[in-house]
């Protein structure tokens, strides 16, 4: 992202063009907006702030970041950072608190944008009274990411992907998959026999020590809730292979831990299904054929990301441009675009027109200024019709 920033007066060239009228010329340029906001979220404290702020700043603008109260140190390092490279004072700054620091950046009038990423009810919150405010809003909400197996897969690369895409991070990161959509009764026989040991002998322990695949989930509450949540798959009928409830780490027993949980035939009714987890549980999803699965994720109220794995370039093409979502991975589990592409959903995983960091970002912390020009070159009558019309 850093890397990206140094190199956006690229992206801030504006355009010109000579004699659109008789002796005039127009061209554009981008003027920052001023003072702008990003609110992050606890599960990469550092990563989602250069999401933002590299780019703000060198588009100009002055930047005030409010993080995650349960994780605040980061952003410390990161402004003393700045401060040791020589960043004026006031360029970049922290603010923490909870909702009454938010309240007071989407009020503040000397705020011109806000960029977001957490959960769907917040985003719409913070979309909808920061426009209100008349604020630049672009705001990430929540997601439920499918990834769709076909029967062509390579099911052994198919069951890995979705080890380190359902379970790493422990679930908690808006591009999990947390649904497989497996094409055919065959194929999700084949792939729960896989994933089944690879997700009971998941290594989950304190991230500090030794290698572990899984850590704890960030709070005992959120623990809870996760846990509630299979527990109401069980009670709605969806079959559980892989039971983490009871998970015990030695010498971690009061940590915020859950095993991995695997859900089979699991429907589009039930909650697991509906609803965001942001937590170590990957639910399949049985369907007849490839149409049924891309209806099943086109009607899903999320649209952040999906992934197709097959080895038929035709279906993969067909899925890539019918598919409802923002981010697209062929045989890619989390197609998390590069610092130069742009990156956000669609549908209710992103509120406001303009994607996060790459082009979209610079657009995002840029006001668009066209000038047109002409110079005295003697004595003109009176016009009465615009420049360009001569």
């Amino acid at each position: 992202m850093v890397e990206f920033a140094c190199g956006a007066p690229h992206l801030l060239k504006g355009e010109h063009s000579i004699n659109v009228g008789r002796d005039v010329d127009s061209y554009t340029e981008y003027a920052p907006l001023g003072v702008v906001a990003g609110i992050t979220p606890f599960n990469f404290p550092c990563m989602v702030p250069m999401w933002m702020f590299p780019v703000a700043l060198a588009c100009g603008n002055t930047f005030v970041l409010k993080p995650s109260e349960r994780d605040p140190g980061t952003p410390m390092i990161l402004a003393r950072l700045l401060k040791e490279a020589g960043l004026p004072d006031g360029v970049f700054n922290v603010v923490h608190g909870d909702k009454e620091a938010v309240d007071a950046l989407l009020d503040d009038p000397r705020v011109h944008a806000l960029s977001f990423v957490g959960s769907t009810p917040i985003a719409e919150y913070i979309y909808s009274r920061g426009s209100a405010n008349g604020k630049r809003v672009q705001a990430l909400g929540g997601a439920k990411n499918h990834m769709v197996v076909l029967p062509d897969a390579d099911l052994d690369q198919a069951a890995g992907a979705l080890l380190g895409a359902g379970y790493g991070s422990a679930g908690e990161r808006c591009m999990a998959i947390s649904v497989a959509v497996c094409v055919g009764e065959t194929t999700a026989d084949a792939l729960i026999a896989r994933l089944k040991p690879m997700v009971e002998t998941l290594k989950i322990g304190p991230g500090c020590q030794g290698d572990p695949d899984m850590g704890p989930l960030v709070t005992g509450a959120h623990r809870d809730k996760v846990r509630a949540y299979v527990d109401a798959g069980v009670a709605e009928g969806a079959q559980l292979v892989v039971d983490g409830r009871g998970l015990k780490v030695a010498g971690a027993e009061t940590g915020f831990f859950l095993g991995g949980c695997l859900f089979d035939h699991v429907t589009a009714g039930m909650r697991i299904y509906r609803e965001e987890i942001f937590g170590p549980v990957l639910c399949v999803v049985r369907v007849p054929d490839f149409d049924s699965a891309l209806k099943l994720v086109n009607e899903h109220e999320y649209g952040n990301g999906t992934a197709v794995f097959t080895r038929d370039g035709d279906a993969a093409r067909q899925f890539a441009h019918r598919v409802q979502a923002g981010m697209v991975g062929i045989n890619v589990p989390i197609p998390v675009p590069m610092a130069f592409h742009s990156f956000g959903g669609w549908k209710r995983s992103l509120f406001g027109p303009l994607h996060m960091h790459g082009p979209d970002g610079v657009r995002f912390y840029t006001r668009l200024k066209t000038i047109t020009a002409r110079w005295p070159t003697g004595v003109r009558d009176p016009e009465f019709v615009m420049p360009t019309m001569k």
